[in-house]
C-alpha cells in the first residue's frame, strides 16, 4: 500500500483520536493480513485488558504476550493486535513501543516494570499543599527523560499559596531543579492555569505521574471536564492521600490528545536511567566536561570544575549530592543485571580500597 493511501486510511478511522497514524498502520500491516484487529490498550488488570478498536472497546486476555517478563507484558498505552472474536479473546502481539516509562520493581531481582507506553508528555504533578521535595521531583524527571517523553511539571493546589511572590519563588526553585522543563502552577479548584496545561497535553499522549495526594485525579477531572476519576481528601498533616486511582487508565481529552492517569507512586526506583539523570543534571555534566580528569569524582581532585562551581556559589551543594545519589542508585540497578559492569565495579571498589589503605599507611608514616 502506498504511503499516501496509508496516510488517508489512518486519518479517517476512529482510532485516530487515540493517536493512530500512518506509521502505526504500516507497523500493523503484517497482523492485518492475519485477520487481527488494531487497537490501543486503555486499561490492564489481572492479566486482561480493555482495548479500544474502530468498532468499540473489547475485553481481551494477555496470556499470549510473555506474561512473566515485567518489561514485555501488555501495558496501558500499547498498540496491539487483537483477535476479532473468540471466548476468551486474546491479544496476540503489541507493536514496537516508541517510548516507555519504566521504573525498577521492589523485588530482590530488581526487574524493570513498565508503567505506560507510547507517551509523548510525562506530566509530573507536585502538590504545593506541602513542602516541596526537590529530590523527588528530580527522580521523577530522570525517569521521564529516560522514557523518551517530554517532561512537564505541574504544581497543583496553587490556590494554597495566595501570595504571588511566594508562588513565583516556588516556581523558580522547581525551574532550577528542572532545566529545560516547563513548570506550570495550577489551581484545578479555581480553574487557574488549566488552559496552559490543556494546550500542552492536547497533542499526543500524556501520562500523569505523582505521589498520592498530589492532586492528579482532580487535575485529570479538570482536564476531562467531568468527574471521571474519584477524588479523596488528603491528610492535612502530610498532604498524603490514599490511592484514588488504582489502575492506569487511558482517557480521551475533549481538546484533543489522550491522558493516562496512574496510581500514586510511593516508590520511584530508577531503572537503567543514566541518560535521564544526566538530562536532569545537565549543568553538572556540562561543568564536568571542563574537569582536569575525565574520571573526576568531583570530590578533592585538582582542577575540578564542579567543585569550583560549588565554591563560587554557581552550583548548589544539594544538586551535586542529589546527582551522586541517583547515579549511584542507577549504577547498582544496572550492575545487578550486567555481569561485565558488576566486575568493573568490583575492580573499582578494590582499587579505591587499596588507594585508601595506602594513603592511611603513608599518613601513619609521616606521623611517626
Amino acid at each position: 500500500m502506498s504511503s499516501s493511501l496509508l496516510s488517508s486510511s489512518a486519518s479517517s478511522r476512529p482510532l485516530t483520536r487515540y493517536g493512530w497514524d500512518a506509521s502505526w498502520e504500516s507497523e500493523f500491516a503484517p497482523y492485518q493480513q492475519q485477520g487481527l484487529l488494531p487497537g490501543r490498550v486503555i486499561r490492564v488488570d489481572r492479566g486482561q485488558c480493555d482495548v479500544v478498536t474502530d468498532g468499540g472497546v473489547l475485553r481481551a486476555d494477555t496470556a499470549f504476550v510473555t506474561p512473566h517478563d515485567p518489561m514485555r507484558v501488555v501495558c496501558t498505552g500499547d498498540w496491539v493486535a487483537v483477535e476479532p472474536g473468540g471466548n476468551p479473546r486474546y491479544v496476540r502481539a503489541y507493536l514496537p513501543r516508541r517510548t516507555a516509562f519504566v521504573r525498577s520493581t521492589s523485588s530482590k531481582r530488581s526487574e524493570g516494570q513498565i508503567l505506560a507506553a507510547n507517551v509523548d508528555h510525562a506530566v509530573v504533578a507536585v502538590s504545593l499543599g506541602v513542602e516541596l521535595d526537590l529530590a523527588r521531583i528530580e527522580r521523577f524527571l530522570a525517569l521521564a527523560w529516560e522514557s523518551g517523553a517530554q517532561p512537564v511539571v505541574v504544581l497543583t493546589k496553587a490556590d494554597l499559596v495566595p501570595d504571588e511572590t511566594t508562588l513565583s519563588y516556588l516556581v523558580q526553585d522547581v525551574e532550577t531543579t528542572a532545566p529545560g522543563v516547563p513548570v506550570l502552577p495550577v489551581s484545578a479548584a479555581h480553574g487557574e492555569g488549566l488552559d496552559v496545561v490543556a494546550a500542552v497535553v492536547s497533542g499526543g499522549t500524556s501520562v500523569l505521574l505523582g505521589q498520592s495526594g498530589a492532586g492528579k485525579s482532580t487535575l485529570a477531572n479538570a482536564l476531562l471536564g467531568e468527574d471521571a476519576m474519584a477524588v479523596q481528601a488528603t491528610r492535612d498533616v502530610d498532604g498524603k492521600g490514599r490511592h484514588t486511582t488504582t489502575t492506569r487508565n487511558l482517557l480521551l481529552l475533549p481538546g484533543g490528545g489522550v491522558l493516562i492517569d496512574t496510581p500514586g507512586l510511593r516508590g520511584v526506583g530508577l531503572w537503567d536511567a543514566e541518560t535521564g539523570v544526566g538530562q536532569v543534571f545537565a549543568e553538572i555534566e556540562e561543568l564536568a566536561a571542563d574537569c582536569r580528569f575525565h574520571d573526576c569524582a568531583h570530590d578533592a581532585e585538582p582542577g575540578c570544575a564542579v567543585r569550583a562551581a560549588i565554591d563560587s556559589g554557581e552550583l548548589p551543594v544539594r544538586r551535586l549530592e542529589s546527582y551522586r545519589k541517583l547515579m549511584r542508585e542507577n549504577q547498582r540497578i544496572v550492575a545487578k543485571t550486567d555481569a561485565r559492569l558488576r566486575a568493573e565495579l568490583r575492580r573499582d571498589w578494590k582499587r579505591k580500597g587499596a588507594e585508601g589503605r595506602a594513603a592511611m599507611e603513608a599518613k601513619r608514616g609521616r606521623l611517626r
